[in-house]
């Protein structure tokens, strides 16, 4: 069973009555942002990563804990192996409340809890990415979806157009106006064109597959899809261009971001040689002890930590993450040469197709011509029959061309928008 396409509308199943629902590229786009789980995946990392933020900042605050204890130790009993101090150990139910409070560690935590809202940042500017990506996929199945439309009604056209011939043929074979061989001609265009409409149909139903799982769906929707108007020109000059995506490109800003969010990291680790300042208290009651010891008991005190000699951790940790940073460097710098290099083409392909519109129009029109006069010669018997064949195969070659080429156009436009980072 064939299926048609006509007025901008993808196949639906042939025995479906309901026509499919009108979908505007707009309402594609807001389909696909909210239904693909690329974008929810990017959200919810971004999300884990804003704990982070948290889990570093969690040092800066007072820490309380609540102790409980019941012992039961051999009197007079000491514990003396692996420690150089000995401590006496005695039978005892103790409860007590620990408080802490780091007072300084010169920087560290602060530069690790910025470290995490940098890397917080890049990972939101992540997900604007992955929605960018959305949007260019979306489009670019859009367009390819109305390109085959397109190319399905000419090969349609094409074949009522062979049929037709044929059918004239054919009479005029009958009256020995013409050969059995123009049959045949005939025969063997409409089988061609069949076999090109099969192509197109099969091409249409592909295009829809990808526009449905551009959107986010799991399964093929039946959509009727609404034309777009021609955008506004092309900006000339490609280096304003190129200066728009590097402040706009979503994925450069999440590199940039990585790459300060390593730097203050590595400045974090080059502060673990610096000494920790901490104050701690301690109270607590013991209702069960031994003669001698005091039911209540407390404390407090500044604690010192003064790091000597830990067999080189500290520096292979500093070194790590100062390689690390300047990696990241680098990262920012060959993607702003690729994003360069991306703009620069897809203008250019933009550009190219921009100027194909005008030429397939010319063509089309020039095909058309040379099919009327091919017709008319065949019809007052001054022209073959492979000279019509030739022609009709002309006028149908155009009319691809034609159809295709605005929405070539149009995509190509749509990845030079996501090259320079203006997709939202």
């Amino acid at each position: 069973m064939r299926a048609l396409v006509g007025g901008g509308i993808l196949c639906a199943p042939a025995w479906s009555q309901t026509p499919p629902p009108t979908v505007t590229l707009a309402q594609a786009q807001d389909i696909g942002l909210r239904n693909h789980p690329r974008i929810a995946s990017a959200a919810l990392i971004a999300d884990a990563s804003g704990f982070a933020v948290r889990e570093a900042r969690a040092a800066q605050y007072p820490t309380l804990s609540v102790n409980f204890s019941a012992i039961g130790a051999k009197p007079d009993s000491t514990l003396a192996a692996g420690a150089v101090t000995t401590s006496s150990i005695y039978s005892r139910v103790s409860s007590d409340v620990v408080a802490s409070q780091l007072l300084t560690d010169f920087g560290r935590t602060a530069n690790l809890v910025q470290s995490a809202r940098l890397h917080n940042a890049s990972e939101n500017r992540d997900v604007d990415n992955i929605r960018a990506q959305v949007l260019l996929a979306v489009q670019e199945t859009y367009y390819q979806a109305l390109s085959s439309e397109a190319v399905l009604k000419v090969a349609q056209a094409t074949l009522n157009l062979r049929n037709l011939t044929l059918r004239q043929v054919t009479a005029l074979a009958r009256s020995n106006l013409r050969s059995t061989v123009d049959v045949s001609f005939a025969q063997v265009n409409v089988s061609q064109a069949e076999l090109d409409l099969l192509h197109a149909e099969n091409d249409a139903r592909a295009a829809h597959a990808q526009l449905s799982a551009a959107m986010g769906y799991g399964n093929d929707q039946p959509f009727t899809l609404a034309d777009e108007p021609m955008p506004p020109g092309l900006e000339p000059d490609i280096d304003t261009l190129i200066g728009q995506a590097m402040r706009e490109r979503p994925d450069l800003a999440a590199l940039r971001l990585n790459r300060d969010s390593l730097e203050s990291y590595a400045e974090a680790e080059k502060r673990l040689s610096y000494p920790t300042i901490t104050a701690a208290a301690a109270t607590g009651a013991s209702p069960v002890r031994v003669d001698g010891i005091q039911e209540t008991y407390g404390g407090a005190g500044v604690i010192v930590n003064i790091p000597v000699l830990n067999g080189g951790l500290f520096k292979a940790r500093r070194e790590e993450a100062d390689s690390r940073a300047q990696a990241a460097g680098k990262d920012v710098d060959d993607l702003s040469v690729e994003i360069a290099r991306d703009v620069r083409v897809a203008w250019l392909d933009a550009n190219d197709a921009f100027r194909r519109l005008d030429v397939t129009a010319q063509m089309v029109t020039q095909a058309n011509e040379a099919l009327r006069l091919a017709q008319a010669r065949y019809d007052n018997a001054l022209g073959s029959i492979v000279e019509l064949n030739q022609a009709q195969l002309n006028q149908a070659a155009a009319e691809i061309a034609s159809a295709s080429a605005k929405y070539d156009y149009l995509g190509r436009r749509a990845v030079l928008n996501f090259a320079m980072g203006i997709l939202r």
